[in-house]
């Protein structure tokens, strides 16, 4: 791991700590003082819970290619908003649980499939910056939930422009070849969560790559899908059968 972003993380992970004493913990929600999410804020999480997968396999719908799947749980705005821009810009390490959490129910529920969650990266200079990967940490608490295991296959090889300031056809340049496999990927193990019809139960990640797993990515807000594809196409150069994704919310 860079040195440099391990350092950022350990920093980070201490001043996090230190204002967490130094403020009363706020509802993300509501401002109520409390947990991350209070009790009448996180059902917002679950908006999408028992709605059908959103894209059956198969069938032409708003699944940007290579994708086989994209589902989220929650339209970006309100709680959902407020939460992730907490996360991600405020240092809130704690509603990484619950919006982690939320991915893996809507996974378990809509999901067709999955071998292995895999976060998609942040750049290692805002890593450094935030001292965490929300995305991982996101992962990390969605495959507690949903029973999957978490690999940090991926990583960037510039920093991007954040792609809410683009537009479709800028984000999908902005981010190609912006990813690659970690040197470190090869020959990690993630093995078979016993998922219904896994592709490659009891799967290794060998010398030819991932060896036709198929691969669930995971990140915080998706917008065009641009940043997913440019990643699914990584992953399926380097041997995975299928990819898809879940993020915790969709921006409209």
């Amino acid at each position: 791991m860079d040195v440099i972003a391990e350092l950022g993380r350990g920093i980070g992970e201490l001043a996090s700590r230190a204002l967490d004493l130094a403020l009363p913990a706020t509802c993300a929600g509501c401002e109520r003082e409390g947990a991350a999410l209070c009790p009448d804020c996180l059902p917002a999480l679950d908006a999408r819970l028992e709605l059908p997968a959103g894209v059956p396999i198969g069938l032409p719908g708003d699944v940007p290619e290579p994708l086989v799947q994209v589902e989220h749980c929650a339209s970006f705005s309100g709680v959902a908003r407020r939460a992730l821009h907490r996360l991600k810009y405020a240092g809130d390490r704690r509603l990484a649980e619950p919006l982690g959490a939320a991915v893996g129910r809507r996974w378990l529920r809509a999901g067709a499939g999955g071998d292995v969650l895999v976060p998609v990266p942040a750049s290692p200079d805002r890593v450094a910056d935030r001292g965490y990967d929300q995305a991982e940490l996101i992962a990390r608490a969605a495959g507690r939930v949903c029973g999957l295991p978490v690999r940090t296959l991926l990583e960037r090889t510039r920093r991007t422009t954040a792609q809410f300031d683009l537009d479709r056809q800028a984000r999908t340049g902005n981010v190609a070849g912006a990813f690659r496999l970690r040197a470190d990927a090869v020959g990690l193990g993630f093995g078979s969560a016993g998922w219904p019809g896994l592709a490659n139960p009891g799967g290794q990640l060998g010398d030819a790559g991932l060896d036709s797993a198929w691969v669930v990515l995971v990140d915080d807000v998706l917008t065009t899908g641009s940043t997913l594809a440019a990643c699914a196409r990584v992953l399926l150069d380097h041997g995975a059968l299928a990819v898809s994704a879940i993020t915790v919310a969709r921006e409209r």
